[in-house]
């Protein structure tokens, strides 16, 4: 058996830069800013390449699909759910595995929107998932503890934080990626239209915390909490 895997990649402002609104409070800053890839989209990433690996496929290509910085401003898991799928249908994708969210929005509505659109079965917050056959057995992370479902091929994975430890990339497999394609295209090449579904008011930062402070004993502790209004 063969997969056709589509991985979807985010770039994000580094989750180890403090995050700083813009002046006219239109945004967070981002130029100067350094950026890299979603953490979760790196375990979908690796996820990928473990399949391959078991399959005996490759991953032998990317495809950029150029949005210009003000539309990426206002793009949404909508937008990206459309593009996604349209990739999906032109190269003849069974698979796809993205993150369950990007840290900068927080959304967790991508995968869902993409297998709506494709009509496909989805499996969103796995933590395992194994390969049998022309299906797929997940094991989901729920607020109850662990979910097994299985789903049939074709189908949406969204990847959750156990699922696997993404590999350190080591400088010679940087240097093969260089030469891998890179097809780049427009959302209008995949009859995309991004048209805006909301206008940012305002940013603002979030107000400040205090400082703490040590008390000698309980008897202190229930003062000071009195003393602030918690009890």
């Amino acid at each position: 058996m063969s997969l056709r895997v589509l991985v979807g990649c985010k770039r994000v402002i580094d989750y180890a830069v403090k995050i700083r609104v813009k002046p006219d409070k239109t945004g967070v800053v981002t130029d100067g800013v350094k950026h890299s890839m979603n953490p979760f989209d790196e375990i979908a990433i690796e996820e990928a390449e473990t399949i391959r690996t078991a399959l005996a496929m490759g991953a032998d290509r990317g495809l950029h699909v150029e949005v210009d910085a003000k539309e990426a401003e206002t793009l949404s898991p909508s937008h990206v759910s459309k593009i996604l799928a349209e990739v999906a249908k032109k190269e003849n994708i069974n698979l796809i595995i993205l993150g369950k969210q990007a840290i900068d929005d927080d959304s967790n509505a991508t995968a869902q929107m993409t297998a709506a659109r494709l009509n496909w079965p989805q499996a969103t917050f796995a933590s395992k998932v194994e390969v049998k056959n022309d299906k797929l057995e997940v094991i989901r992370e729920v607020d109850g503890g662990l979910e097994t479902i299985e789903v049939k091929l074709p189908a949406v994975v969204s990847a959750d934080l156990r699922l696997n430890e993404p590999r350190y990339a080591t400088l010679p497999n940087i240097m093969k990626a260089k030469k891998k394609k890179i097809d780049k295209m427009k959302p209008s090449d995949l009859g995309v239209e991004l048209t805006k579904h909301f206008d940012v008011l305002e940013v603002s930062e979030p107000p400040q915390r205090e400082g703490g402070v040590k008390v000698e004993d309980v008897d202190t502790l229930i003062a000071k909490l009195k003393e602030v209004g918690r009890i």
